[in-house]
């Protein structure tokens, strides 16, 4: 069969950019994943609308349905997340070069800025407007999170009768303190056998 067929318009342009990533064809996913990185406040999870905004909906270079995929993957790969997300994104892109650009992209804004602050901070450690910049930063970083969680939820097609499944998973790891890999493990199990079976 013809692959001319059967590949999307997004396949094509994927498949161009791997194969001529160059300096001109990795400066925008550079630039994208290094504006990610410098300005979202609140760790890896805060990324996750910026990046969906970039990534999916701006520049179009991936579906929303891989979007979701490719956080569950990350999320359940060792190491930190926003670099997870990073390099899974820009492989799907552009294969190898184009994790290495996003990945540095992602990370290096975090690097410098946590560099300059160490450098600097206990300097203005009891300077009374940090202090109060920082207590109101902490409860818009929980809305950062919030959204794209409930997004996800959207897009993953949570609803009534699956939605036990985060609850219960959220319970357990809140309540009685069991460790989030047994519940990925669990989930994954749980739908490989439901997949396989009952479905």
């Amino acid at each position: 069969m013809d692959n001319n067929t059967t590949n999307t318009p997004l396949d094509e342009r994927r498949h161009a950019i791997a194969k001529t990533v160059g300096l001109k064809e990795a400066l925008p996913l550079f630039t994208t994943f290094f504006k990610i990185g410098a300005f979202t406040l609140g760790g890896g999870y805060a990324m996750i609308p910026i990046i969906q905004s970039e990534v999916v909906e701006k520049r179009q270079w991936i579906k929303q349905e891989e979007f979701i995929d490719l956080i569950a993957i990350a999320q359940s790969c060792p190491g930190v997340f926003a670099a997870n997300i990073a390099t899974f994104i820009g492989y799907k892109i552009a294969g190898v070069k184009g994790a290495a650009c996003t990945t540095l992209g992602a990370c290096l804004p975090s690097f410098l800025i946590i560099l300059a602050i160490a450098m600097i901070f206990r300097q203005f450690m009891d300077v009374k407007w940090i202090a109060a910049m920082f207590n109101g930063i902490r409860p818009a970083v929980v809305a950062l999170i919030a959204v794209p969680t409930f997004n996800l939820a959207k897009s993953a097609k949570v609803n009534l009768s699956n939605g036990w499944i985060p609850v219960v998973s959220a319970l357990l790891i809140w309540a009685l303190g069991v460790n989030p890999i047994w519940i990925i493990i669990a989930a994954g199990a749980g739908g490989y056998l439901y997949g396989k079976y009952l479905k």
